[in-house]
């Protein structure tokens, strides 16, 4: 059995340079002013350290192996950064899904889908600026491991999108702490997400909590790291109570691992 546990240590993300990963870019910028970044025209999360401008780059999942580039601009001047991506292939899982709308969805489930597609758009999009983030993170609940980041998906025979965030099982009601402080861009009930709820951390750095039995906090809150948040439960597209545990970065969906306190129990595929 995987387990997590609630306790974590300071550390800034771990860095992966694969697909859903997340790579630490320094920047060549000698100036006190921060430099602006983007990739793929996104914006990404550039801090002090080690005396430089660093970039924090969430790696989308379906970036292919080899060489790409930032775009850094400095007032009027504008330059590029480089970084490598390696391959990776993430394990395929089987899922049987009772409720077969949750798979196949109708005209009306197709309505509502699209409508809420939006509202999860900007609550993903939303930059807040801070000079300084909070990677200090704490597991929000306490469980077994029941789903890996980026596995492709197969529910009832067909394929879906990759896994874009962990799971972690646990019993319907299980208090889910904040994992660090951060303003509540958004809950609602989703066709897929069920209950959720999305905290804001600053620069696209953005937590995801799916399936909720309640939502106790409400849209623009502050919270801080440990705050109770909700509770675990089962709602939206399940086979049985979790918690569907989401890190996004300049709206990139990463593996949340690579943010979390490392558990000898864990293991990565």
């Amino acid at each position: 059995m995987l387990m997590v546990s609630p306790w974590g240590f300071a550390q800034l993300p771990q860095q992966s340079n694969v697909p859903g990963g997340v790579v630490i870019i320094p920047l060549a910028v000698q100036s006190a002013t921060k430099p602006v970044v983007t990739f793929q025209s996104k914006p990404v999360m550039v801090l002090a350290g080690d005396g430089q401008w660093q970039a924090i780059v969430g790696v989308p999942l379906d970036l292919k192996p080899g060489t790409h580039k930032l775009v850094v601009s400095h007032g009027a001047e504008k330059s590029t950064a480089l970084f490598d991506i390696q391959e990776k292939q993430y394990p395929t899982q089987h899922i049987t899904i009772k409720d077969k709308r949750k798979v196949n969805p109708n005209q009306y489930d197709m309505q509502r889908i699209n409508s809420e597609t939006a509202r999860i758009d900007a609550a993903l999009q939303h930059w807040t600026e801070k000079d300084a983030i909070s990677f200090n993170f704490i597991w929000p609940v306490k469980g077994r491991v029941s789903g890996l980041f980026g596995r492709r998906r197969v529910f009832n025979g067909e394929p879906r999108k990759p896994h874009s965030g962990m799971d972690i099982a646990a019993a319907k009601g299980s208090l889910i702490q904040a994992p660090a402080e951060g303003i509540v861009r958004g809950t609602g009930d989703y066709f897929f997400n069920g209950n959720t709820v999305f905290i804001d951390h600053g620069q696209g750095l953005i937590t995801v909590f799916c399936h909720l039995d309640r939502v106790d906090v409400s849209d623009g809150q502050s919270v801080q790291q440990g705050d109770i948040i909700g509770t675990v439960g089962a709602t939206g597209r399940v086979t049985g109570p979790h918690l569907h545990l989401g890190v996004s970065l300049n709206d990139e969906r990463v593996e949340p691992l690579l943010f979390f306190p490392p558990q000898s129990a864990l293991k990565r595929n």
